[in-house]
């Protein structure tokens, strides 16, 4: 009898996988970000490859080509296909990106779960000195980072994760201090658990839809940023192409040859629009309310 019961529980209430896929299903918005972005990274992967050319290639006759069945995206200045180096830069700009969310989601779920954990005296310290460290100019310090430190993938991934990880800091803190007032943190440490324990195995489990969330948002933003500094000189350098490159490539072209100036600010904004439609779907899929 309790096991016909238990087997009509678990038909009653769906597992969340299976909640997960009839969201996704549902969620036309998400699924339309997630179908756009599989293809552009499918592209990012195979698209330097779909020609003979590749990005850094210069043929000076064939410079300022407009589209056409050869070159699908036209040619630059010196004559380099811009459909390769789109899909290069797509490489560049998303690893970045994805690296630099990463960096900012480990940092601040560790800085926030010990200041929520601990509390008092050590969270005030703790917090106060993010708020210090969030008032540094982001301009300013990534200037100073490019007088000590030639300009680079390496420069702008320091310069993102400087300040980038607090937002992390304080919504894993915000819901850590709701969470450790839970029966379940209290029986944890009734059985000796450490705080390494409370932290890893019951606390930042249970704020996994807040961190997935912010992680989603926090792409697109670092895509941006990448490509606002590479616009200014401050990011990635020539002959390496990211989307922020060709930007600041195609403004002055932006007359007399605006696919430069197109492509790549069509590629942003399309990235950061299908990122923000899967954000989106990922903070309702993870709704409490979902699942009452």
């Amino acid at each position: 009898m309790q096991v016909d019961k238990a087997l009509d529980k678990n038909i009653l209430k769906p597992s969340f996988i299976r909640a997960a896929r009839k969201a996704f299903a549902k969620n036309k918005a998400m699924s339309i970000g997630f179908i756009i972005l599989f293809s552009i990274i499918i592209m990012a992967i195979i698209g330097p490859y779909l020609n003979s050319y590749t990005y850094f290639d210069t043929h000076l006759e064939l410079k300022n080509l407009s589209p056409s069945t050869k070159f699908w995206f036209g040619t630059d200045e010196l004559g380099r296909d811009v459909f390769t180096r789109i899909w290069h830069g797509a490489r560049i700009s998303l690893s970045i990106g994805i690296a630099a969310a990463i960096i900012d989601i480990i940092i601040g779920m560790i800085y926030g779960a010990i200041a929520a954990l601990f509390g008092k005296y050590v969270d005030e310290i703790m917090m106060r000195t993010a708020d210090i460290i969030a008032t540094i100019p982001y301009l300013l310090a990534v200037i100073l980072l490019t007088v000590f430190m030639s300009p680079g993938i390496l420069t702008i991934l320091i310069a993102l994760t400087i300040t980038g990880w607090i937002n992390m800091a304080r919504i894993v803190r915000a819901q850590i201090l709701s969470l450790k007032k839970m029966p379940f943190i209290d029986a944890a440490k009734v059985m000796g658990a450490s705080n390494f324990r409370i932290i890893f195995k019951h606390l930042l489990p249970n704020c996994t839809g807040s961190i997935i969330t912010t992680m989603t948002i926090s792409i697109p933003i670092a895509i941006f940023t990448e490509a606002f500094l590479s616009f200014l000189g401050l990011g990635i350098q020539a002959p390496i192409s990211s989307w922020g490159v060709m930007v600041n490539d195609g403004l002055y072209a932006m007359r007399y040859y605006p696919w430069r100036l197109f492509f790549p600010a069509f590629m942003i904004s399309l990235t950061m629009f299908a990122f923000n439609l899967l954000a989106d779907g990922i903070r309702d899929l993870f709704d409490p309310k979902r699942f009452r």
